[in-house]
C-alpha cells in the first residue's frame, strides 16, 4: 500500500476546481463526491487523503503538519506569510489584489490616508513601499461600504471581475499582486515525502500546462 499523502483543499469552488485537476492528474478519490458531510476522504489504492477546510485555514494545516500539502489562494499566503513552500502556481481562481475607492477620489498626500481592508498586512506592505503614512481600519466584510459611508478613503481588496465596486460607485485606482490558486507543502513532509510530492506536483503542472496551451 501506497504511504498516504494528506491533502487539505478549500471549501467551496475553488476547492471543487481544483479537486478535479487532482482527479485529473491521477489521484482520484471517488468518495469526495458523494453528497454528504463528511470532511475527511480517502483512497488507499492512489495513495491521498483529502480533508475539506475553511479557505483562509488551508495553510495552517499545512504550516502544523496536519496536512502535508494543501492548496491556497496567494492572497492568504501574502497576508499570512505562512511557514511553508510554495510549489505551484494552479492557474485557477485568478483574480487581483487592488486599490479602490470613489470615482472623485484624489490622495491628498499631506494626510494619513484612511484604509479599510480585510488584508491588513498587505495593505501595510503595499503602501510601505512607498512610504506613505496610513491609517488601516481593519473590516471582516462589506469593505465597500466604508468610503461610502466616510470610514475611510480607500479600500484594498480581492477584485474579479468589478462587478461590486461599480454597483458600489467605485472604482479601481490601482491593480497590484495577481491572486490564484497556490500548491504549498509543508517544510518536513517535503523532505520525508518528496517522491510522492513531486509525483502530484508533476501531474498539476501537466494539467496546468495543458490548460495554458489551450487559451
Amino acid at each position: 500500500m501506497k504511504q498516504m499523502l494528506n491533502i487539505a483543499l478549500p471549501k467551496g469552488r475553488l476547492g471543487e476546481k481544483v479537486y478535479a485537476m487532482f482527479e485529473q492528474a491521477g489521484f482520484e478519490c471517488p468518495a469526495i463526491k458523494e453528497k454528504n458531510r463528511k470532511l475527511v476522504f480517502e483512497n488507499p489504492e492512489a495513495g491521498v487523503r483529502y480533508f475539506w477546510v475553511k479557505p483562509v485555514d488551508v495553510a495552517i494545516y499545512v504550516e502544523r503538519g496536519a496536512a502535508d500539502i494543501g492548496v491556497v489562494g496567494k492572497d492568504i499566503i501574502m497576508e499570512t506569510e505562512p511557514d511553508v513552500y510554495e510549489l505551484l502556481d494552479l492557474k485557477t481562481g485568478k483574480c487581483n489584489m487592488a486599490v479602490a475607492a470613489p470615482a472623485d477620489f484624489r490622495d491628498n498626500q499631506s494626510r494619513t490616508l484612511r484604509v479599510a481592508t480585510k488584508f491588513s498586512n498587505i495593505a501595510r506592505s503595499y503602501y510601505a513601499s512607498m512610504d506613505r503614512d496610513i491609517d488601516i481600519i481593519h473590516l471582516n466584510g462589506s469593505i465597500e461600504l466604508a468610503p461610502i459611508l466616510g470610514l475611510s478613503d480607500v479600500i484594498v481588496d480581492i477584485v474579479e471581475t468589478g462587478n461590486t465596486l461599480r454597483a458600489n460607485k467605485l472604482e479601481v485606482v490601482e491593480f497590484f499582486a495577481p491572486i490564484s490558486a497556490r500548491l504549498i507543502s509543508n517544510k518536513a513532509s517535503f523532505k520525508f515525502l518528496h517522491d510522492e510530492i513531486e509525483a502530484v506536483m508533476d501531474g498539476l503542472e501537466k494539467i496546468v500546462r495543458e490548460k495554458e496551451e489551450k487559451k
